[in-house]
């Protein structure tokens, strides 16, 4: 189950994907207050992140040109819906929130602040979304309380990163095989059990992961959602989504479903997956990533990236060939993958809202409004001209490789740049019409800042991008994504109630599943007690939101 397009976690740009052709137009910046002081907003999100420093170059840079800042804070050692909870105990909010997967919580609480009466005051946040996207937002009151983050593609969609879900191998193993024609499961662990037959350790003589699941909390995405993907499907989340019939379907139960897992218990018993999959945090999985040990694994981009990529470069490890790549993986060959589909993803289900705990509301959302600014923009992803990259005769941006390398430095990041990175932010093309509006969307910019490795890797699949290696698919339906109403679910309904339940089974029953001496007896067992939890009334509350959302649609046709 894909929680909230958690997107980007350290991405600069705190981009990801949405709508495109915005207006031009933007604002004048200036919330500074009336005695010339900068004024000071809290801020709290989440998800687990990396505080800067106070005195962060790029965050003073900008309180210079909005007259405020923001002290962020991050999820650390608690779930969202725990750190909510202890918040709504308290009865203090920041000034604003992103709760996550708590956001229903805060809702439910009064604790948050209704935006319709400000939003046409600020005209950088008024043309973040559509008049549908912002009626999309409201809720059972009619109000629309937060804005979803990471939604918007202004002007030109440029890809090159999958920001997304995908089977991820590390270019050694392709190159290793001479880079082979790899589309299904089957032929992805093949590949991995043959190359780790022969090369059992590292250069160094560390030992290799061949295959690793990350299980942990909300992430457990990375162990249960592969067979819509496998089956040829986009990333719903929570159940896939017949076109044909525009009917609901229960990814957990398919013949496809038992072929995966029986597929990992199998690897499972040749020593391929790792013993540690199902006991490991989080912080234990990315830091054995970062080591370069591990061959292969499912996982969002955003999850892993944005910090093991970084790691691997600090210590030379691309040169071994331990950069990640994707592979465009279905249960068979001939069914068209749907990992990377283009146009936006609007998660509906949560987003950056201010608390009734925020005494200036007005300055908060000029503020906000303030860092849809172009300048603004520019320095939360690009960095200081001269400094973090250059400007060529044409007006393009590029940065040199020294600049890249210092981006990468854990000590320069937290004192330099200052991303804003959970605060609303944009993919696309910058407002000069010439820009991307991060380096990693620049063509150019992301093909010279590639490791040498993949850039062989994407020279022999005749690839220039991440994307490349996948293809992609258009756009779903209106409905898509269903995660951001099954994320919104409680226990106050039937098909809440079941849902609860099915992701209780799922995160008990599956790493027994996939360690089972005998896997035949351990899908049956695991079968009989899914079906105790009612996923039909799940379903049908899914079916009926779906069959919502396409009559709903009707209306902006």
């Amino acid at each position: 189950m894909k929680r909230k397009s958690l997107i980007s976690l350290m991405l600069l740009a705190a981009v990801s994907m949405a709508a495109c052709g915005k207006a031009e137009k933007e604002t004048d910046t200036g919330a500074e207050s009336s005695d010339g002081e900068v004024k000071e907003f809290t801020a709290f999100f989440a998800v687990p992140g990396t505080e800067i420093n106070d005195d962060n170059e790029i965050q003073q840079k900008i309180a210079e040109i909005t007259g405020a800042k923001c002290k962020e804070t991050w999820l650390t050692g608690q779930t969202a819906e725990e750190a909510v909870g202890t918040l709504i105990a308290g009865g203090e909010y920041p000034d604003l929130i992103d709760g996550g997967d708590g956001m229903a919580q805060l809702y439910d609480a009064g604790a948050l602040v209704a935006l319709d009466d400000y939003i046409d005051q600020y005209p950088n946040i008024k043309e973040f979304f559509t008049e549908e996207e912002w009626d999309k937002l409201r809720q059972e009151d009619g109000h629309i309380y937060w804005i979803p983050q990471f939604s918007n593609i202004y002007g030109e969609e440029k890809a090159t990163t999958h920001n997304d879900e995908a089977f991820w191998i590390q270019t050694r193993v392709l190159e290793w095989a001479d880079y082979p024609d790899i589309q299904t499961m089957d032929e992805y662990f093949d590949l991995i059990e043959r190359y780790y037959e022969a090369n059992p350790t590292m250069e160094d003589g560390t030992t290799n992961i061949p295959y690793t699941i990350l299980c942990d909390d909300w992430r457990y995405f990375c162990l249960e959602n592969a067979p819509q993907f496998l089956d040829g499907y986009p990333n719903d989340g929570s159940v896939m989504v017949d076109t044909e019939t525009l009917q609901v379907i229960d990814y957990n139960t398919t013949p496809t479903a038992k072929r995966y897992f029986g597929k990992l218990n199998e690897e499972f018993k040749k020593g391929i997956v790792d013993p540690e999959s199902f006991t490991q945090t989080y912080d234990e999985y990315i830091a054995k990533l970062s080591t370069g040990r591990v061959l292969g694994m499912i996982d969002q981009w955003w999850d892993f990236a944005y910090s093991v990529n970084d790691a691997l470069k600090q210590q030379g490890l691309g040169e071994q060939g331990c950069n990640y790549v994707p592979l465009p993986i279905t249960i068979e060959r001939g069914i068209k993958n749907q990992w990377h589909n283009s146009g936006s993803v609007l998660n509906v289900s949560a987003g950056l809202a201010i608390t009734t705990s925020c005494d200036d509301v007005e300055g908060a959302l000029q503020f906000v409004n303030d860092l849809l600014s172009q300048e603004v923009l520019d320095l939360r992803s690009w960095g200081v001209k001269d400094v973090d990259y250059k400007v060529d005769e044409d007006g393009k941006y590029y940065k040199t490789q020294e600049m890249r390398t210092q981006a990468a430095d854990t000590a320069y990041k937290a004192s330099h740049f200052c991303g804003y990175s959970y605060f609303p932010g944009y993919t696309g093309t910058s407002r000069d019409g010439i820009n991307a509006m991060s380096p990693q969307f620049q063509p150019e910019e992301f093909y010279d800042g590639l490791p040498d490795d993949v850039k062989a890797c994407f020279d022999a699949y005749g690839a220039e991008t991440y994307v490349d290696m996948l293809g992609t698919s258009e756009a779903p339906g209106p409905w898509y994504p269903m995660y951001s109403f099954s994320s919104t679910m409680t226990t106050s309904t039937p098909g809440g109630i079941a849902w609860t339940k099915m992701g209780e089974i799922k995160h008990e029953y599956l790493p027994k599943v996939v360690m089972a001496s005998d896997f035949e007896a351990a899908w049956d067992e695991y079968m009989s007690v899914y079906e105790k939890c009612n996923p039909q009334d799940f379903l049908e509350e899914m079916q009926t939101e779906l069959d919502r959302r396409m009559e709903e649609a009707k209306k902006y046709q």
